[in-house]
């Protein structure tokens, strides 16, 4: 009985995360044309920071707790997931157009949080003491963060191009439809993650698989279904802003956010993820020079999927 419940559950999480994306993206174009600014940039800051919501809440628990692998673990993890996985599955749906800044401007300024995350973490490597990302670095990753959201809105008058298909919504039905598309998002997608871990434990699944599996991919539902829909819907500025926002959002800000509050612990093993999120972000920038520019094809999109896949089946024999 307890497994047709777990199951009910889960298929109400999905249902939940789908509507929840659906509104969400509905809510934030509209938003967009409300704004006069440009969908990349309710993409890179509004939608971006929503669906990072879960990766900002487990990193604060973890934070508190002192659970610095978790902290870590979360955010790398998440950044791979994101470019690799989610925009390998909604570029499968729609190729994503790009913008020229976002080629030249946002993508860039994902790899350098993922460059700025490397070096912040080996301080022994670079001559400093302890391995960890410091007080200090999270103010100085704050500073990042601040740095990117001022350009976010000085960009906001200069992209906006009038979008006639966007459904006109009031401001009221516009804060309706984000405010429920986050709640969808975050309430499906951890009906989602507890009722499939607990599925895993009663089929007898070792912690270690369910870790690197459910609960890493859960805390990207928000993000994979967003950018699905948004992608599904030719939203292509919402899909590719979202990740690559969220990237920026998970390492400037949340990360900074957590070692402000204690001294995130770095392993040296870790290196080899940061290193993989960083060559997916240098692959991430290269595709938009490969076939069609300023575009991630079918393809395209196929080889990020295999590139995770590649890298999951390394996770599970690592660890």
């Amino acid at each position: 009985m307890d497994l047709f419940i777990d199951l009910a559950l889960i298929v109400i999480g999905f249902l939940l995360l789908i509507k929840g994306a659906d509104f969400l993206v509905e809510g934030a174009a509209a938003l967009a044309v409300r704004l006069s600014v440009s969908e990349l940039v309710i993409g890179l800051t509004v939608v971006s920071f929503g669906t990072s919501a879960p990766e900002l809440i487990v990193n604060i628990l973890a934070s508190v707790q002192g659970k610095s692998d978790i902290t870590m673990g979360n955010i790398v993890g998440s950044n791979i997931i994101n470019i690799l996985l989610i925009l390998g599955v909604a570029g499968i749906i729609k190729p994503i157009l790009t913008e020229k800044n976002t080629v030249w401007r946002e993508i860039p300024f994902s790899l350098l949080a993922a460059l700025a995350l490397f070096i912040g973490c080996n301080d022994i490597l670079f001559g400093g003491g302890p391995n960890q990302i410091s007080r200090g670095d999270g103010l100085l990753f704050l500073l990042f963060f601040i740095i990117f959201i001022t350009y976010s809105f000085a960009i906001s008058g200069i992209e906006f191009r009038d979008q006639e298909e966007i459904r006109t919504l009031s401001r009221g039905k516009i804060a309706i439809y984000i405010a429920v598309g986050l709640v969808g998002l975050i309430g499906g997608g951890k009906l989602v993650v507890d009722n499939a871990i607990e599925i895993a434990r009663l089929m007898n699944v070792s912690e270690k698989v369910i870790g690197l599996t459910i609960v890493a991919i859960g805390t990207s539902l928000p993000e994979l279904f967003t950018t699905a829909v948004a992608a599904f819907k030719g939203k292509s500025d919402i899909a590719i802003g979202n990740i690559v926002g969220s990237n920026i959002f998970n390492i400037f800000f949340i990360l900074a956010i957590s070692a402000i509050i204690r001294p995130v612990v770095f392993t040296a093993q870790l290196n080899v993820d940061i290193v993989v999120l960083i060559t997916a972000s240098i692959f991430l920038f290269l595709t938009m020079f490969i076939g069609d520019v300023r575009k991630l094809d079918r393809r395209e999109s196929v080889v990020f999927l295999v590139f995770y896949a590649a890298y999951f089946i390394f996770l599970l024999i690592r660890r």
